[in-house]
C-alpha cells in the first residue's frame, strides 16, 4: 500500500468516525492559509476531499487533494497522533 493510499484511508476513517478535525493549510493557488483551525470533512472522493471552515465567520467549503497532505501543504492534527 502506497503512502498516498494510507493518507486516503486515514482521511476516510476520520470522515466516517469523527469528521470534526483541526487543520493547517498553506496553499498559494487558491490562496488559503489556516492554522490549527477547526473544520468539518464534508466528503471523501477518489482524488480529493472537501472540508468546511468558518474562520471568516461564514461557512466556506474547500476542495483539497490528498497530494497536498503528502507534500505537507495540508496537515491534519488528528493524523499526527
Amino acid at each position: 500500500m502506497s503512502t498516498l493510499d494510507l493518507i486516503k484511508a486515514q482521511i476516510k476513517n476520520l470522515y466516517e468516525n469523527n469528521p470534526n478535525i483541526h487543520i493547517n493549510i498553506s496553499l498559494t493557488h487558491p490562496r488559503l492559509h489556516l492554522t490549527n483551525d477547526p473544520v468539518t470533512i464534508k466528503g471523501v472522493y477518489p482524488h480529493f476531499f472537501r472540508i468546511e471552515e468558518t474562520s471568516s465567520g461564514v461557512p466556506k467549503c474547500h476542495t483539497l487533494q490528498y497530494t497536498d497532505v503528502l507534500t505537507g501543504q495540508v496537515s491534519i492534527e488528528e493524523m499526527k497522533k
